[in-house]
């Protein structure tokens, strides 16, 4: 089973994420992440869909999605052809004597301290998936208090555009 990254470009009108979320949930597909927000053209959303199954699942999410009014253009986003990033915000249990050891493991992975109070730390971190799981593995020893990923959000790389993209690219 594999993973699968799509970009997929809508309409930015109201329901367009509740009938894609209902074309997954209605055939029995989960989607692992799903990220939107508007692109450079305030009329037109993106939306970086998340989902794991057999390329005959791939296949068959495009076609479907293809057929809705509001979808514009939806690619599969090779992982060698592409960039994924990740958004996390972790608050963490920081007490004087563990303070420091957070931060300097911060460092390390170039998180920024967003928050502090008498017995937390907030931590901001972008990065891929493997880096953001690390930081997490490596914060629960302090305990983590609260945590919100912002899931997986994609480009092409180099000069592609989801715009420009033949569609046998994918």
């Amino acid at each position: 089973m594999g993973k699968y990254v799509l970009s997929v470009l809508v309409k930015n009108s109201s329901g367009v994420l509740s009938r894609v979320c209902g074309l997954f949930s209605r055939r029995g597909y989960n989607i692992d992440s799903l990220t939107v927000g508007r692109t450079e053209d305030p009329s037109i959303s993106r939306m970086t869909i998340t989902l794991k199954g057999d390329d005959d699942v791939l296949e068959q999410v495009k076609k479907q999605l293809n057929k809705l009014e509001d979808v514009i253009r939806v690619i599969n986003l090779i992982p060698d052809n592409s960039v994924y990033r990740e958004l996390v915000l972790i608050k963490v249990k920081a007490n004087d004597e563990k303070r420091a050891a957070i931060n300097e493991t911060a460092k390390i992975f170039r998180c920024k301290i967003i928050d502090l109070s008498t017995d937390t730390l907030t931590i901001e971190l972008t990065g891929d998936e493997s880096k953001v799981s690390a930081l997490i593995k490596l914060m629960e020893e302090y305990g983590i208090e609260e945590i919100v990923r912002t899931g997986v959000t994609a480009l092409q790389r180099g000069d592609s555009t989801i715009r420009n993209s033949l569609e046998d690219f994918d």
